[in-house]
């Protein structure tokens, strides 16, 4: 399977600072957003990634990631022109899908808890139909919305509904067969000039060939869209990687981890890093290891 983290958009309510640089580049208590949308496909086990942004923002990816060699990963990157929506990644990616399967993650999206769903739904994923979660919300206004039946199935998915027919959201997170790519190119864009992902999610609902998985308690969901909501995620991951000790979404030590990589690659991987708290923590991990 492969991972592709669309990590582009204008990023207009985090104005001025998006007149700089991307979003996704924006502090996360100790590392960069992308960090962790990054971090949870490697942790479902994706080595090939694909990074979407704008072109003034790639160059700043790719000196932060290079090709993902160091990581025991394969990272390309895939400039989208314009925002024209979630599908087109699709589109933009049809050469590095290739004829597999891919996982989806918004760039600004943070899951954190208990992620089995996403293991297993990674692991799990027949190379058939498409897999998306759904979350509890208290503004189901502003997001995809899915209705489920009396036996909770999924029976219709209408984006930032007036009349919410349920307050379970559609997170940023999403799991395709190979036809997808097709999909997204036959769609039309929407009356806001976007290929829409809630347009793929209702053709494979109506081809009775999505599955939608609600996401329990134990599993934190942050969008950091808002200046409001990226203070809360920092000063969040702050109080957790505090009390606990350990760092959430250490791409290192995850490749380390997940054996991207051996002791000998993290070493050096190590080595490298100029002296920082960032690398005091990973020389304890490997002493730990």
């Amino acid at each position: 399977m492969k991972g592709i983290v669309l990590a582009g958009g204008a990023g207009s309510r985090l104005y001025p600072i998006t007149q700089v640089y991307s979003k996704q580049l924006a502090m996360i208590y100790d590392k960069p957003l992308i960090y962790f949308p990054l971090s949870l496909l490697m942790l479902g086990g994706i080595k090939e990634a694909l990074i979407i942004s704008n072109t003034e923002t790639i160059p700043l990816y790719q000196k932060l990631f290079g090709n993902g060699n160091h990581l025991g990963m394969n990272i390309e990157y895939k400039v989208q022109a314009a925002p024209n929506g979630i599908a087109e990644s699709f589109v933009l990616g049809d050469e590095f899908i290739g004829n597999e399967s891919v996982a989806l993650v918004l760039g600004d999206n943070i899951f954190y808890g208990k992620l089995d769903f996403l293991y297993n739904a990674v692991k799990n994923h027949n190379e058939n139909g498409g897999i998306i979660f759904a979350y509890q919300v208290t503004d189901p206004e502003r997001y995809g919305i899915v209705e489920f039946d009396n036996s909770g199935n999924a029976i219709s998915i209408e984006e930032k509904p007036k009349n919410p027919k349920s307050d379970y959201a559609v997170p940023g997170l999403y799991i395709y067969d190979n036809s997808v790519v097709e999909i997204s190119k036959n769609l039309k864009p929407s009356a806001r000039g976007e290929l829409e992902i809630t347009d793929v999610n209702k053709v494979y609902l109506e081809q009775k060939n999505l599955r939608v998985e609600k996401i329990g308690r134990g599993v934190a969901w942050l969008d950091t869209g808002t200046p409001k909501s990226l203070l809360q995620a920092a000063n969040f991951f702050g109080v957790i990687e505090e009390r606990q000790g350990l760092k959430v979404a250490c791409i290192e030590e995850i490749a380390f981890a997940k054996n991207f990589i051996n002791r000998v690659e993290f070493e050096n991987l190590i080595d490298a890093m100029p002296k920082s708290d960032y690398k005091d923590y990973l020389v304890r991990v490997l002493k730990h290891s």
